[in-house]
């Protein structure tokens, strides 16, 4: 058996393809020091179109709908009936309690998470609630004003996972686990208080979605560079990271025009084409860092956001959901633990 890690942390970063990050990227630590420190997953891809339904699949397995593909402009429920396999069958926003997420999973192992937002609750006026909800769900549905970022706040909903499930919502859970990206710091400052998992959205500038950004910052791969620049070297350094841990930095997307796919492209029960013009989001690639993995090590096995929650769902031993328990999903475990003796 391989060495698991510990301790996870996934940084999600906007709509830049494997190309633009790590062939045609003038900007040298994520094109460069990272993979050189870790592992490139290079046939890594997204699975649709636009963020939202990325976000969604990365934490529960649900396939895009028309709504999550549209970002969910309106913060709607779902209408729809959810299989016995937990997929649900409609279109919306805010999925059912039925729907299970891998944070319902840890709540139910007792195992600690956190979703780390940039920029969440510095307005209020955008996003109300206290786990960065933009409203109310309800069949009539509220306009989410986190659509576009302003000079004060640059949070948006649709990169916060956690805000569309009542599951997480309904139980208080969402409130619980679910802070500013301040907060890390001081979580991370000792092994007991690290989460096991941690889900990291940058603001809409620091995630290379706007450029230029609204506060004056370049935007694009420039200040997602400086965002990690700063925060993997203090996440790696972290006591509960230096041990056991493993930090994977993945793309949601690649740009519209591309909409590839791998793994069987997975999708087809409620859209044709969950990408809108193809199967998938594009080949964004992903690096893995941490104590266990290879350094400048890469890997061409054909994976998804399907296999990051498959795998996150190995590492902490629970049941793979929705579409990440189809048997044609892969791993990338292996490229995770390579570094660290059997």
């Amino acid at each position: 058996m391989p060495k698991l890690p510990g301790h996870v942390a996934v940084i999600v970063i906007e709509n830049h393809s494997y190309d633009d990050a790590y062939v045609n990227n003038t900007n040298p630590y994520l094109k460069t020091a990272l993979p050189k420190r870790g592992t490139l997953l290079t046939q890594y891809y997204g699975v649709g179109h636009a963020s939202l339904d990325n976000y969604i699949a990365m934490v529960s397995g649900q396939e895009p709908n028309p709504s999550t593909q549209a970002d969910c402009t309106r913060y709607v429920d779902v209408v729809g009936v959810t299989t016995p396999a937990g997929q649900n069958r409609g279109a919306g926003c805010v999925y059912p309690a039925d729907v299970k997420t891998l944070g319902d999973q840890l709540d139910a192992q007792k195992l600690s998470w956190r979703g780390y937002m940039e920029d969440m609750g510095v307005d209020p006026t955008r996003e109300p609630n206290r786990c960065g909800n933009p409203g109310s769900p309800a069949l009539a549905g509220t306009q989410d004003q986190t659509q576009t970022a302003t000079a004060k706040d640059q949070y948006a909903a649709r990169h916060n996972p956690f805000v569309y499930f009542h599951s997480l919502l309904d139980t208080g859970s969402c409130v619980r686990n679910v802070r500013p990206l301040a907060q890390l710091s001081k979580d991370f400052a000792k092994a007991s208080t690290t989460p096991r998992l941690s889900f990291i959205t940058p603001d809409l500038c620091s995630d290379g979605h706007d450029q230029p950004c609204v506060d004056g910052r370049p935007g694009g791969l420039t200040s997602v560079d400086a965002f990690l620049k700063m925060w993997v070297p203090k996440i790696l350094a972290a006591p509960a990271f230096a041990k056991d841990g493993l930090v994977i930095v993945t793309a949601d997307e690649a740009e519209t025009g591309d909409a590839t796919a791998c793994c069987g492209a997975r999708t087809g029960s409620i859209n044709k084409f969950a990408g809108i013009t193809g199967p998938g989001g594009g080949r964004v690639g992903t690096v893995l860092l941490g104590p266990c993995v290879k350094p400048g090590a890469k890997s061409a096995t054909p994976l998804d956001h399907y296999s990051l929650l498959r795998t996150l769902e190995d590492v902490y031993g629970v049941p793979h959901l929705g579409l990440a328990a189809a048997p044609e999903v892969k791993t990338f475990l292996a490229e995770a633990t390579a570094g660290c003796k059997r």
